[in-house]
């Protein structure tokens, strides 16, 4: 294993990030404490608890994870498109460097700078509604495996993107829906019982469920089901970039 190789991509995508502070880390947690101000404060003045927890404190496992898949998407695709677009990308595949390191070099980073992000977002939180965290250590592993799986989506979709718009059309029209239809911000017991079948057919279901159990104990689904999908979701990401790297789709002229 190279490690010099992986310290050197993962320190080179982290201080892009040092040096863009205000679009990568201060932007997303304002954004997200204008959620807890609008739907905590004025949405939760009127709908008091849901399944036994304060409204204010309900939705913040939801912005949270919410957050967290946005951002490991974004900064995972953004970190490998640009070599591609530069074609700097063809000096690291010609390095002797693994595909297994070159994905720990950025994918690393990508959910390093999500998992910052999160603890951040969590802190601010506190500034809003008082509330505790049951089972501390399920909410870090939650949020690893859920930054390290968007990551590596993340990692596919910039080797798949052809253009600026492929690299943003996936976070904004699929992961933004998925995460608000995801239970973000209201529980699936509030939804009609059709509506609940069709519900566990999103994924992110499972992980803004299992998140959330980490902090207040209940969950809309099984904990073993939430860990099992967050599982599956590394498994198939792994799966299709071993392909990307054996075939080499779209990273070879």
């Amino acid at each position: 294993m190279n490690f010099h190789a992986i310290r050197a991509l993962y320190k080179f995508e982290m201080a892009r990030t040092w040096r863009t502070l205000t679009q990568s880390i201060a932007s997303p947690v304002i954004s997200t404490s204008l959620y807890f101000v609008v739907f905590g404060a004025a949405i939760g003045a009127r709908m008091v608890e849901v399944d036994g927890v304060r409204y204010g404190a309900f939705i913040v496992p939801g912005l949270i994870m919410m957050s967290l898949m946005t951002q490991s998407v974004a900064n995972a695709s953004f970190g490998i498109y640009m070599p591609k677009f530069s074609g700097t990308v063809y000096e690291i595949l010609s390095a002797p460097v693994s595909a297994v390191e070159i994905v720990l070099g950025y994918v690393g980073a990508a959910a390093s700078k999500s998992v910052i992000l999160g603890l951040l977002i969590l802190a601010t939180a506190r500034l809003f509604v008082d509330f505790e965290i049951v089972h501390p250590v399920w909410m870090i592993v939650f949020m690893v495996m859920t930054s390290v799986a968007f990551s590596l989506l993340g990692f596919i979709i910039g080797i798949w993107a052809d253009g600026f718009e492929k690299v943003q059309i996936v976070p904004m029209l699929v992961i933004t829906p998925l995460s608000f239809l995801g239970g973000s911000f209201y529980s699936l017991s509030m939804l009609p019982p059709f509506w609940q079948k069709v519900a566990l057919f999103n994924p992110v279901v499972y992980l803004i469920s299992g998140f959330r159990w980490s902090f207040f104990g209940v969950s809309d689904v099984s904990i073993a089901l939430s860990a099992g999908m967050a599982f599956a979701l590394l498994a198939v990401c792994m799966g299709a970039i071993w392909w990307i790297f054996k075939t080499g789709y779209r990273l070879r002229a």
